[in-house]
């Protein structure tokens, strides 16, 4: 005799949870201090003695003072403009453009994938930071221009992920009836694979997203970010990391900021990457 299970599977969809909205109010206010930076009571970023060089988080200046006298909190603020800026920017480009081939490139096969995946391989190949030390030799580094390079250099990432995602869905049942029913490839791809791998790329996006503002970090201490003395997070570590054994907070609290926001969207995306995992074993 048959027996009927005890309960019903469980098959509804992983709750994101306190830590993704946490994660996703604090980036939200990141945002919005970026965003409206100009209205609220701050001096400018720029302005030189503003406070007495070297000085302590206090209640005129909560994080302190540079070694110019400049205010931290305004630096801080001001700058997350450009992190945010390169990274959104950047892969929302690269995303464009990586992921629309990576879409096509995954649903039709043949010829055309075949070439556009020898591409991101090539460019694969090169390590990106002797890549950017390459294109930084011919100008000065303008947010425009860093915005462009790293575009460049997440086209090909971004290419592999969603042409590897295209592929799963595009064997899925649904695809193929669409297929029979006669649909057009555009519909197919707009309509039926593209909604199924947006979550991936979403994810995969945020990911990106991080790896650009560390690598804007990384091209500070170079001397290769955005001129001085406008500020960015990047900038603001590698001009007080001289300070650190005296005034470690002209280097501490841009840190601080840097590492929240990475952690916030690492955090985003692996919620979202769960959940995804969660939907796709439902399929």
């Amino acid at each position: 005799m048959l027996e009927l299970p005890t309960s019903a599977p469980n098959n509804k969809p992983k709750k994101l949870g306190w830590v993704f909205w946490v994660s996703a109010g604090w980036l939200a206010i990141v945002i919005l201090a970026a965003i409206f930076a100009n209205l609220l009571p701050l001096p400018s970023p720029d302005a030189v003695g503003v406070g007495a060089p070297f000085a302590g988080p206090s209640l005129a200046h909560l994080l302190g003072t540079d070694e110019l006298g400049r205010n931290i909190l305004s630096r801080i603020i001001f700058g997350s403009r450009v992190s945010l800026i390169l990274g959104f920017s950047s892969i929302a480009i690269g995303t464009l453009i990586g992921g629309s081939l990576g879409l096509v490139a995954g649903y039709l096969g043949g010829p055309f994938d075949s070439v556009c995946n020898a591409v991101a391989y090539i460019i694969l190949a090169f390590p990106p930071l002797l890549l950017l030390l390459a294109i930084a030799a011919f100008s000065p580094a303008t947010l425009l221009k860093l915005v462009l390079e790293f575009a460049f250099l997440s086209i090909a990432p971004l290419f592999r992920v969603v042409r590897a995602a295209t592929i799963s869905v595009a064997t899925r049942d649904f695809v193929q009836a669409a297929y029979a029913l006669g649909a057009s490839r555009t519909r197919i791809l707009l309509r039926e694979i593209l909604p199924n791998v947006a979550s991936s790329i979403a994810s995969y996006a945020l990911l990106g997203v991080a790896i650009v503002i560390v690598g804007e970090g990384s091209l500070a201490f170079l001397g290769l970010s955005i001129s001085l003395p406008a500020p960015s997070w990047g900038n603001m570590i590698a001009e007080g990391h001289t300070f650190l054994s005296t005034d470690p907070w002209i280097s501490l609290f841009p840190t601080i900021a840097m590492f929240s926001v990475l952690l916030a969207l690492n955090l985003i995306a692996d919620k979202l990457s769960a959940r995804l995992d969660v939907r796709e074993a439902q399929l």
